[in-house]
This record gives structure tokens, C-alpha cells and sequence, in this order.
């Protein structure tokens, strides 16, 4: 016991987090019947640690806690951006278009009613948005808001507010998630294994890789003319990577003369295949396998530095003697293969050719999967530099009383989202392997969530049970359902979502992990994930500004 009086302020303040970040991931890891409290647990210990602490007299440093807790934000945020940047933009479009207005709806739905209760029940505003992030189970939408107050100069008994309204409503923000999938399913009569099966049909319409066909051509236009003198064969999105002519096998190159008869094997979009099947002839269920001839073919990864960043027609990939490249792999989705293509750090790429010209595009290309498993330290720090920088910068905007500024949430995400987009720069390179972002991001929330549960503690157990705590539990129940089954009952009976797919959007629109895994065990489908991805860039973003904007407007 004489140890802990000899501890300074700065020992203290690192065990105290280290014993909330252990005891809180050891209590986020128990659950009932597969939903648990996750990463939240963390704030829950905290909250504990902080309030032993004050019983016990002990002090804390406050520009260490601040420090570790506006770091761990920093660093959480920027991991997010890095991991939704490459299919931010892409996910706003085509089909995940719909999807993206649902979630976006039910994110304004809940800042509406966020902002009926508190002119309607007088609620502060501090509580009221660390109850509404709670009440979404948004950990980054507490940090902005928390950022915001500091901002503003609210004063240390204003910024403390948010994490004791998170705290009391986050429980309930999970459980709703769950009762608003299951009153849907129910009250609407949900047939999973129907949902399945269009779900399915649904994929094989329109799938995300891209579709090959074989022609026969037939135009005799075409005889004695080259490859390259075809209309639409080269450098617009269709690649002929297999031809057999005179009955063998070989690579179609620019040059190569055209005769009726010959086969080709195309690689491109439904739209342009069928364009080129118009103008050579007809398609053929006749097979171009590459096995017992001289072509074959192999995936490589992008690794090597030198390539990133340069067009397939400045590195001569597509004119070499060889080898082609088919398809371009890129943040789970294939693009189209033109001869301006540039190569990003990570792209797979399939590659067709002899077995020497292979090897040579391999050493060109790289193709070292361990450089997948290592992070860029150099672009990680200088991309929170810029992000911190970005989110310093006042921004006036009218009928606010305060300039606006991105803060230490929103700064960094945006700057990583267009670095995670743009991929390098220089020396610079903005790939994360998924394990280490990870590992990055659930360390930066740990620190956050740590000290914040402990800067709470003190108070927390007197403001549920002898001020505002519950009712601020039924203010977030509000915010939690009111959004949630208006938009889920309008998207299934109105707009006829899949049900599944809808399980996903609800979930991204929380940005749930729970409600993920329990919508997961519904089905074997991919449906909910693959909607939850597509949903979850945009909800990260609006769920992180609309604390800020709350603050600045109504405090």
C-alpha cells in the first residue's frame, strides 16, 4: 500500500489506463447470446477505475490524460479514413447510391430528434450529444463532440458531460439495433430463405468482378485487318487476352492479322463485351484454356515501388512481346483494363503470357505478399499532421456564432479518406495491411475510451441514480428507435429493400459491429456485410460531424 503514495501523477495516470484498457476488453469479450459490449467495455472499466480512483484520493495528470486522450482519437479517426478512403467514392455510387441515402436519412432522422428533445425537455446540450452518440454506438461521434466542447472553451464540467451521457444510453443503443431488425422481420413477415435466394439472383445480375466472353469473328470487314485497327479492342476497357487462330493458341498483340474464323477471348464490361461482339461476330461457348499450350496465366500483386503510380502504357506491360494484362484488382473490386491504367500499391493483377514473359512482369510488378503485411510509418505520421493541421483551421460560417473547424475528429478522417484514395505520393504511402489498421485503430479507441471512462468516473454513479441518468436513458431509447424503425419499415414496405441487405444498412447506420454479427446469423448470405460496408464510409463521416455541428449550433 506505501507503493502507490510514491507513484507520480504520470505512473498513476499509465497504470490507471492500462487496468481500464485490460479489465474493459476482458469485459467487452463476455456476452449473451452473441452480443456483448465489444470495445465499449473499455468506457465501462474506466468509469470504474475513475471512480475507485476518487474514493481513494488519487490524482491523475490532466495534460497527460489529455494528451493520451486526443492522441488515441487522432489515431482511431485516421485508421478509419485509411480503411474507407480506397471505396469511399465508389460506394456512393450505382447501387450503393440507395443504400447510402437510407443510412444517411436515419444518421438526420436521429440529429432531428436530438434536437426535438432538447428543445422540448431542456436537455444541456453536452449531455445531449454524448447521449446521442451513445444512443448510435458511435465512440468517434463522442470524440467530435467532446473535441467540439473543448473548442469552444465549455469549461472542464461541460466536457465532461457527453461521456456520462454515452455511457448511460450505449446499452440500450445496441439492444434497439436488435428489436428493430426483429420487429421488421416479424411484422412484415420475412421469408429468410426467400431473401436468400433474391438476394442471390440479385449477385449473379450484377456481380462485382468483371464478365469474359468468346467470340467467333464473323465480320468479314475485318479480314487482313490488324488487332490494333479493330474499333474499341484496345484502350477502351476491353481486353482480348487469349486467341486461337489456325487452331492454336496464342497471345493477340496489336499487330497480329485478323482472318474470319479466329476466336477471341475478351475481358471487360457487360456494356462494351457486348459492343465488341456487334462488331467481330458471334459469341461461342467454345473453351480458350490456356492448359497444354505454351500461355499460361498467374495473379501477381503490385509491391514494387517503382511501377506505383505509372500508366500500363508507360511501362510497356501491354506491348510487351509475351504478356498481357486481363484484370485489375482493386479494394476487392475489378476495373477495367485500359492502356492509361495506373498501378496502386496492393492492385492484383492477372497476367497472360509464356511462362518467361510471367517471370518478367513478376520482378516488374513486385510481387512480394510480406510488403502487404507492412505499414508506412512515414505516410501514418505525416497524414495525422496534415489531418490535425486540416481540422485547426477556422472556418466561418454564417449564422454560426463560432468559426467551424474540422477538429481532431473530422480533420484527420477527411485527410485520410483522400490519402487513402490517392494511395502514395512521393515517398509516401498510404496502404495499410487490414491486420495492422486494425490493431492501429483499436488502440487509438482504447486510449480514448480509457480516459474518458475515467475522467466520468467520479460522477457517474450520482447522475444515474440522483440526476438526470435516466432520463437521459430514455432520450437515447428515442434517438435509437425512432430513426431506426422509420427508415427500416419505409425501405422494406415502401421501397422493397431485401431484408437482409436492410439488416446491414441498420447496422452500418450505427456503425454496429453487434448488430452485424447478430444480422450475420440470420443468414449465411453476404448480404447484410457486404451492405454494411458499402454504407459505413459515409455513416463514419456524418456520424462524426453532426456532434459538432449540434454544439456549434445550439450551445
Amino acid at each position: 500500500m506505501s507503493l502507490i503514495p510514491s507513484l507520480n501523477e504520470v505512473a498513476l495516470t499509465v497504470i490507471a489506463i492500462s487496468i481500464a484498457a485490460s479489465l474493459g476488453l476482458l469485459l467487452g469479450r463476455q456476452s449473451i447470446r452473441g452480443v456483448g459490449l465489444g470495445i465499449g467495455g473499455v468506457l465501462f472499466a474506466g468509469i470504474a477505475v475513475g471512480d475507485l480512483a476518487t474514493r481513494g484520493g488519487l490524482h491523475f495528470s490532466d495534460e497527460m490524460m489529455e494528451f493520451i486522450r486526443e492522441f488515441g482519437l487522432i489515431l482511431f479517426v485516421f485508421t478509419i479514413g485509411i480503411q474507407v478512403g480506397p471505396g469511399f467514392f465508389a460506394s456512393l455510387r450505382k447501387s450503393g447510391l440507395q443504400l447510402n441515402i437510407a443510412a444517411a436519412c436515419i444518421v438526420i432522422l436521429g440529429v432531428a430528434v436530438t434536437v426535438a428533445i432538447h428543445f422540448a425537455f431542456d436537455v444541456p446540450v453536452p449531455a445531449l450529444v454524448g447521449v446521442m452518440s451513445g444512443a448510435v454506438t458511435n465512440t468517434p461521434g463522442l470524440g467530435a463532440a467532446t473535441q467540439a466542447l473543448n473548442d469552444l472553451g465549455a469549461g472542464a464540467e461541460a466536457e465532461a458531460m457527453p461521456s456520462l451521457g454515452y455511457a448511460v444510453a450505449y446499452p440500450f443503443g445496441i439492444v434497439g439495433i436488435l428489436l428493430t431488425m426483429l420487429l421488421i422481420r416479424f411484422l412484415t413477415r420475412v421469408d429468410i430463405k426467400a431473401e436468400e435466394e433474391a438476394y442471390e439472383t440479385a449477385i449473379r445480375k450484377g456481380t462485382g468482378s468483371l464478365p469474359s466472353l468468346n467470340v467467333v469473328i464473323r465480320n468479314a470487314n475485318l479480314d487482313g485487318l490488324r488487332l490494333g485497327d479493330v474499333p474499341g479492342l484496345f484502350d477502351e476497357g476491353v481486353v482480348a487476352s487469349r486467341m486461337k487462330k489456325d487452331g492454336e493458341l496464342i497471345l493477340p498483340r496489336r499487330d497480329t492479322p485478323v482472318q474470319t474464323g479466329d476466336m477471341l477471348h475478351l475481358v471487360g464490361t457487360s456494356e462494351k463485351l457486348n459492343a465488341m461482339r456487334i462488331v467481330l461476330g458471334e459469341a461461342t461457348d467454345a473453351e480458350l484454356t490456356t492448359k497444354g499450350t505454351r500461355l499460361s496465366w498467374a495473379r501477381m500483386v503490385v509491391t514494387e515501388r517503382k511501377v506505383i503510380g505509372h500508366r500500363l502504357r508507360s511501362l510497356g506491360i501491354t506491348e510487351s512481346a509475351g504478356a498481357t494484362i486481363s484484370r485489375i484488382m482493386r479494394a476487392g473490386v475489378e476495373i477495367p483494363v485500359q492502356a492509361d491504367s495506373t498501378l496502386e500499391f496492393g492492385d492484383i493483377l492477372t497476367v497472360v503470357g509464356s511462362a518467361e514473359a510471367i517471370a518478367e512482369t513478376r520482378a516488374m510488378l513486385g510481387d512480394q505478399s510480406k510488403r502487404l503485411d507492412e505499414v508506412d510509418f512515414p505516410g501514418l505520421f505525416i497524414g495525422m499532421a496534415l489531418g490535425v493541421l486540416l481540422g485547426s483551421i477556422p472556418l466561418a460560417m454564417p449564422g454560426l456564432p463560432a468559426p467551424l473547424k474540422l477538429g481532431l475528429a473530422g480533420g484527420p478522417l477527411i485527410v485520410a479518406i483522400l490519402l487513402g484514395r490517392l494511395g502514395h505520393w512521393g515517398p509516401f504511402m498510404w496502404f495499410m495491411p487490414p491486420v495492422a489498421n486494425h490493431a492501429l485503430r483499436e488502440f487509438g479507441i482504447i486510449l480514448f475510451l480509457a480516459v474518458v471512462g475515467i475522467k466520468a468516473g467520479s460522477r457517474f454513479l450520482d447522475t444515474l441514480l440522483n440526476g438526470d441518468g435516466l432520463a437521459w436513458v430514455a432520450y437515447g431509447a428515442l434517438i435509437t428507435l425512432i430513426p431506426l424503425l422509420v427508415v427500416g419499415f419505409v425501405a422494406r414496405v415502401i421501397f422493397r429493400f431485401n431484408y437482409l441487405t436492410l439488416c446491414g444498412v441498420l447496422s452500418g447506420s450505427m456503425t454496429d459491429p453487434p448488430a452485424l454479427a447478430f444480422a450475420n446469423a440470420q443468414s449465411p448470405a453476404s448480404a447484410a456485410s457486404v451492405a454494411y460496408a458499402t454504407v459505413y464510409p459515409l455513416v463514419m463521416g456524418l456520424r462524426i460531424f453532426a456532434p459538432q455541428l449540434i454544439v456549434l449550433l445550439l450551445l
